[in-house]
């Protein structure tokens, strides 16, 4: 039995202060351990079958599950079980040079926060020590319960599951000669989009092959067995050979087995010392294997197969979680860590290998470190129409500025699941192309085309922020009411940009199709609830959704989108030919303001009142139009208000600016507010949700109402789907009398 020492440090290991317990010797160490495995200079092992390179790599799985445990256990609390299952293959990662490693399962968080301890990428937040590491575990302004963009060294961020391939993809494609590893556990496997997602990008970009899966197979989910716990090896391989993986590369702990353990998923550190060797030498080998295939062409997974929570406190789904009785003060927490203690020599081994590997820390070489070079736009073609003019369709108007940016910025992609021509921007397919392998001018399809068309909104916003989030430019296009399915990543990726410590380019949306303007396709095709969920984001502090009133105003609008870093716009337009109702000039001034006054008549009789009608949407401002018509001939003062910034109206205290990366203040003044919104009574009118109303309502102090969206119905048209919701000239007129008498 090894001895084992609690709570020791030695002048040569500051970094070990806060180390529960130290093994005061490990087998092998005299023998293997004498140099680092990767040397001075070096960023990778010479050779993985090297005997010390083995054991070395042993060595870092073993402090990986030790850190994970006790930083874990330090706050009762996290997800420790998971990260254990694969430590050996985290481990084989990084000893052969690969650092940009992103994960599908936030709860690995606190054994990547380890391994980025371990090669000092966490020093550049002031986490020297492994008590600083046990500190600032799940605190604020530390290490957030789940992976963020916040910490240095960490590539993306990972919360919710089926998400985690569209950054490792986005990163394969804008960086071609690294490998972009991401461990995805078999519980997540089980989301619908994370196959049907690679597939289509394999298809879609079939040379791009140097994002790297790395299933972790360990039979089980959160809290039950995983749903593919009874697949053979046979049949997981096949699954993924079915999805088009052309190297299937597996590694099974059962295969190594020498203790007779029960069931087909097995703890490799129950093993003999020498048949944790060759265990490790197996997942070594064949991560290298793997790695030489993704990097040379082939779509390739990695599986390794070992049961959950290998080495720390609990097995199977029991290891998932820590809760308040799993403290370093439990025996069954103690006995683990010292299962697992290394002598300080190790250690010291260990954070010189991590510290090596891939050329230095995580936070000093990954990709996402750096700002992504991006060509020059200049002045895009804007092309003013005459107010009052031939109605123009927004969508296609800002098509012709989107077209340009794809050709000036060759990383720039547009991506749409539900298809550019419907929306009104045809244009865009005519110029970039839709990525696809058979080659037909008649559907604008290339193989190297720029518009990416997978029929899944998920795939769609997920590349497209994850592209955002990795320093370049791209638009996600959607069908208002469709585009909740792709929505859960776009938040992500909007939270993380307000943590990044690095600018990069907003992540923009174009939303067409509005619940307006799909009356004979009824409720299934009429879902603006959606703009609730913008309207609640607004106080992050770097969310803008936009409201563009005309064809001259949506190519303003992205202009300045595209001026703006780490922030999450959305653009919401119809695709119907609408009347010109602002110039440019307007439209700056309603972004800077947040709304733009578009007709004020005082009213002709002394002393009459004033309604004030602040309308969000374009198609909205026609029933209006004629309300304030009627309103005038009563003798009323009326002014319409298009609201195009909401973000803007809010009061500085209401929203969480001033917390982001890249933060943008510039909220309307009382006394300007006053002078846009002020009056006898107000009337909000928008075709989608009260929410986004929020900002005016709460600032007014005029009798005051709103009309808004309801539900959807099948119509005959625009005006008879407003009727149904009662936006209509004769409602709004009825309830302005009614507040102003």
């Amino acid at each position: 039995m090894t001895a084992i020492t609690p709570k020791a440090t030695s002048a040569g290991s500051d970094f070990c202060e806060g180390i529960q317990y130290f093994s005061e010797a490990f087998a092998g160490l005299d023998t293997y351990g004498r140099t680092p495995a990767i040397e001075l200079g070096q960023e990778a092992i010479a050779d993985p079958t090297d005997p010390a390179a083995i054991f070395q790599t042993l060595l870092a799985a073993d402090a990986l599950r030790y850190l994970t445990l006790q930083i874990t256990a330090s706050k009762a609390s996290g997800h420790p079980g998971g990260f254990a299952s694969q430590a050996e293959a985290y481990a084989a990662l990084v000893m052969l040079g690969y650092k940009n490693i992103i994960t599908e399962v936030g709860h690995h968080a606190p054994g990547f926060y380890s391994a980025m301890f371990l090669d000092r990428s966490l020093e550049d937040m002031g986490i020297f020590t492994v008590q600083q590491l046990r500190d600032g575990y799940r605190e604020k302004h530390g290490l957030l319960g789940h992976l963020s963009g916040y910490i240095p060294g960490i590539l993306a961020p990972a919360g919710p599951l089926g998400q985690g391939q569209h950054f490792a993809m986005a990163s394969a494609l804008l960086h071609l000669d690294k490998l972009f590893p991401f461990t995805i556990g078999d519980g997540g496997l089980g989301e619908p989009y994370v196959m049907s997602s690679m597939a289509h990008f394999h298809t879609a970009f079939p040379g791009v092959t140097n994002f790297l899966p790395v299933l972790v197979w360990n039979g089980y989910s959160q809290e039950h067995h995983s749903m593919v716990s009874l697949k053979t090896n046979e049949q997981m391989m096949a699954y993924w050979q079915g999805n088009g993986f052309e190297e299937v590369v597996l590694v099974d702990a059962k295969d190594f087995d020498d203790q007779n353990q029960a069931g087909d998923y097995i703890d490799s550190t129950a093993f003999s010392f020498e048949q944790r060797l060759a265990f490790t030498k197996a997942v070594l080998v064949a991560v290298d294997e793997a790695a030489r295939s993704a990097l040379n062409g082939k779509l390739t997974v990695f599986i390794i197969k070992q049961l959950k929570g290998a080495g720390v406190h609990a097995r199977g789904a029991k290891s998932h979680n820590l809760y308040p009785k799993d403290t370093l003060d439990a025996p069954h927490i103690i006995n683990a860590l010292k299962e697992r203690a290394l002598p300080h020599e190790a250690w010291q081994l260990v954070r010189t290998n991590c510290e090596r590997a891939g050329g230095g820390p995580a936070a000093k070489t990954v990709v996402t470190e750096f700002e992504l070079p991006l060509p020059e736009l200049g002045e895009l073609p804007l092309e003013e129409y005459h107010v009052g003019g031939d109605p123009k369709v927004s969508t296609t108007s800002m098509g012709r500025l989107v077209a340009k940016v794809g050709q000036m910025d060759r990383n720039f992609l547009v991506t749409n699941a539900d298809g550019n021509e419907a929306s009104g921007i045809a244009n865009i397919n005519q110029a970039l192309k839709i990525i696809h392998p058979t080659t037909d001018d008649l559907y604008n399809q290339a193989p190297q085309g720029q518009v990416y068309e997978p029929l899944s909104e998920d795939a769609c916003a997920g590349l497209a922020a994850a592209l955002s989030l990795m320093g370049a430019r791209s638009l996600w296009c959607s069908y208002e009411s469709f585009a909740i399915n792709g929505l859960p990543i776009w938040q992500t990726v909007t939270q993380a940009m307000a943590e990044l410590r690095r600018p990069t380019p907003s992540t923009i949306t174009l939303f067409t199709a509005g619940a307006l303007e799909q009356g004979r396709n009824g409720w299934t095709h009429q879902r603006p609830e959606i703009e609730a969920y913008f309207a609640s984001m607004m106080r992050n502090g770097n969310v803008f959704p936009l409201f563009p009133p005309d064809a001259n105003s949506i190519q303003v609008c992205y202009d300045w989108a595209l001026s703006t870093k780490n922030k999450g716009i959305v653009i919401t337009a119809s695709k119907s030919p609408l009347p010109i109702r602002t110039t440019f000039e307007q439209t700056r001034q309603g972004l800077h303001n947040g709304a733009v006054v578009l007709q004020e008549v005082d009213s002709n009789q002394g002393g009459s009142k004033k309604v004030v009608f602040a309308v969000i949407g374009d198609m909205t401002l026609i029933p209006v139009f004629e309300a304030a018509a009627f309103l005038e001939t009563e003798g009323l003062g009326v002014k319409i208000v298009s609201v195009i910034n909401p973000r803007r109206l809010y009061r500085p205290d209401d929203t969480a600016w001033e917390t982001c990366a890249e933060p943008e203040g510039g909220f309307l003044d009382d006394e300007k507010f006053a002078e846009l919104f002020a009056g006898d009574a107000l009337v909000g009118v928008t075709g989608g949700p009260a929410a986004m109303l929020e900002p005016i309502m709460l600032r007014s102090t005029a009798k005051r109402d709103i009309f808004a969206w309801k539900r959807g119905e099948t119509t005959a048209s625009a005006g008879e789907l407003m009727a149904f919701n009662g936006l209509t000239a004769q409602a709004l007129t009825k309830r302005a009398l009614e507040l102003v008498h």
